[in-house]
């Protein structure tokens, strides 16, 4: 059985980390607020982790003879993500943050683990558990920052 569909699945979810990556530029940049400080390195942070988090994705796609998505217009053709588009409140980049990663925690466990598991590929299904915890971390911190608000 042939692993397009999986190659193609980890592509989409490359270009949600992609989409996200500038997304995360973009908070770290505008954010404004009480909490400036906090959340400008917290956003550094972010998007310092998903930049190493594209790599080890592109990086699986061509172990398993797929060609990784290389380009933004292929990125924003294939993301489920929405761009940010404004200049949001602290309350409102955490809270779209809790529905990004939510949207590719739901993916990754939905519809990846499945078609890993398809192909019988567990080092794939490994990966997608460790995005899955690390981002449902995230969730979980981010819920906790605004139950103070």
């Amino acid at each position: 059985m042939s692993n397009q569909k999986l190659i193609n699945f980890l592509n989409q979810e490359l270009s949600n980390f992609s989409v996200m990556y500038i997304k995360l530029h973009r908070y770290h940049w505008f954010v404004q607020g009480r909490h400036f400080f906090h959340l400008h390195k917290l956003f550094e942070e972010l998007y310092t982790e998903m930049a190493a988090d594209i790599d080890t994705l592109a990086e699986r796609i061509l172990a398993i003879g797929g060609k990784p998505l290389a380009t933004m217009s292929k990125f924003l053709e294939e993301t489920t993500l929405v761009e940010a588009q404004a200049d949001d409140k602290e309350n409102e980049l955490i809270s779209q943050l809790i529905s990004d990663y939510g949207q590719m925690v739901r993916e990754l466990n939905e519809t990846g683990r499945k078609l890993a598991e398809e192909q019988q590929d567990q080092p794939t299904i490994d990966l997608l558990n460790e995005l899955q915890g690390k981002f449902e971390k995230h969730i979980w911190m981010f819920n906790a920052y605004l139950a103070y608000e």
